[in-house]
């Protein structure tokens, strides 16, 4: 029910001649005439008397607009929210006529769910704004700026698929924006998803080329950058990797980070023990520690096959329960991560299944499908090892044919023959 005054008010309206001009007065004096706990009913009251009298679509659509414009100037956010959803169910009953006043009313009602922390429901309600009409016309800058508010909404509630589906609305048209920070948004949302979905690598690159921009802060700056080593961290072991690693090592910003421990020891390819992964899972996201298909959380999927590239540094071969000790796995573990990595080209080596024993190769693998498999060759490893004998003696041979032409006198006395 409405106060008593706005009941009388809209009474002597009824009467009134000139209706709008009234209705007109009314609305901008309804804040001070209610009661802040009266104002949403008040208000509803107000905009079922405008649309019952037969004003005519031009009046009515004009007092809309002033409508929307007081409730806009409203501090409460429930209210709002209150006020906003009755309107919405007015302006649909005449939707083509009310566009305009429905998308402000939709906007109004967003920014109070936002304020709320209620981002699925923002998300919702922009939804709802119509974007392709001949009524309203909405250029491609408000399109992409509507599609990317959406999608920030939706990763606020880790929705990363209808998140995309928006973002991907705004990807067809983002090129025609020449809005910078509309630009930055739209390259944050896309490594926010790139990561969601556990495409660490393309997030990393992606976090990294933001944390360039100089249009945000450094302390911004460097929270991207932070993102950016811990998709690379979390990224499957291998080339594409490395190479991304190496991009992050080499930025001297990292060595202020948390991070860095982690990134240098796998940059430099060495064993990462259990006491700093553990440490490094603090600073992760909870989609980052989710467990995979395998039974085993992202974050010690990424350890493992790390390790196990360190290993293949250390080791010219190891046995399959010796490597899983040192992974902290069961050895027919190890022998099946090994052959995965082998097999997608992450890894070269061999596998001897008889002798349950692992073969690495020395060389880089290539990234690509069966690039890692290599063949054992008899005698190969006695030949290596007359190729490092002859390589030492060719070294002692030059330090002797130095010193004897540095110190002729020093090496005649004491050549033994």
């Amino acid at each position: 029910m409405p106060s008593p005054k706005i009941s009388a008010a809209l009474q002597q309206i009824t009467a009134t001649p000139d209706k709008q001009q009234a209705y007109q007065a009314l609305l901008s004096q309804v804040q001070q005439a209610s009661p802040p706990a009266q104002l949403p009913q008040d208000l509803i009251a107000i905009l079922d008397a405008i649309f019952a009298d037969s004003l005519g679509i031009v009046a009515t659509r004009s007092l809309s607009g002033l409508f929307v414009q007081t409730l806009k100037s409203v501090s409460n956010g429930e209210t709002k929210i209150t006020v906003g959803e009755h309107a919405l169910e007015i302006f649909q009953a005449q939707a083509s006529s009310f566009e305009e006043q429905n998308a402000q009313v939709r906007e109004l009602m967003a920014s109070a769910y936002e304020d709320d922390e209620d981002n699925l429901a923002a998300a919702k309600v922009l939804a709802g704004i119509p974007l392709e009409s001949s009524q309203r016309k909405v250029t491609n800058e408000d399109k992409v700026k509507f599609w990317i508010r959406i999608t920030r909404n939706y990763l606020e509630v880790d929705d990363t698929i209808l998140g995309e589906q928006y973002l991907n609305k705004a990807k067809n048209l983002i090129y025609t924006v020449s809005d910078r920070d509309l630009n930055l948004h739209f390259k944050l949302c896309q490594a926010r998803i790139q990561d969601a979905r556990r495409d660490f690598l393309t997030a990393a690159q992606g976090y990294h080329d933001i944390s360039f921009l100089p249009v945000i802060a450094e302390e911004e700056r460097l929270h991207t950058l932070s993102m950016a080593i811990k998709c690379a961290v979390l990224a499957p072991a291998g080339p594409a990797r490395s190479r991304s690693l190496g991009r992050l090592y080499k930025d001297e910003r990292a060595l202020t980070l948390d991070e860095f421990p982690i990134l240098e020891k796998m940059f430099l390819d060495r064993l990462l023990s259990p006491e700093e992964v553990t440490k490094f899972a603090e600073g992760l996201a909870p989609h980052q520690l989710a467990t995979t298909s395998d039974g085993i959380t992202v974050l010690a999927k990424a350890v493992v096959e790390h390790n196990l590239r360190a290993a293949s540094q250390l080791y010219t071969n190891i046995g399959f329960d010796a490597l899983g000790l040192l992974l902290g796995l069961e050895g027919g573990k190890a022998e099946e991560t090994t052959a995965r990595m082998i097999e997608q080209g992450r890894l070269v080596g061999r596998i001897d299944q008889i002798e349950r024993v692992i073969w690495f190769e020395a060389g880089e693998a290539t990234g690509e499908k069966g690039s890692g498999r290599a063949e054992g060759i008899v005698g190969k490893e006695l030949r290596r090892w007359d190729a490092n004998v002859q390589g030492l003696a060719e070294e002692v041979e030059k330090v002797t044919s130095e010193l004897q032409l540095r110190y002729p006198d020093f090496v005649a006395a004491n050549l033994v023959v």
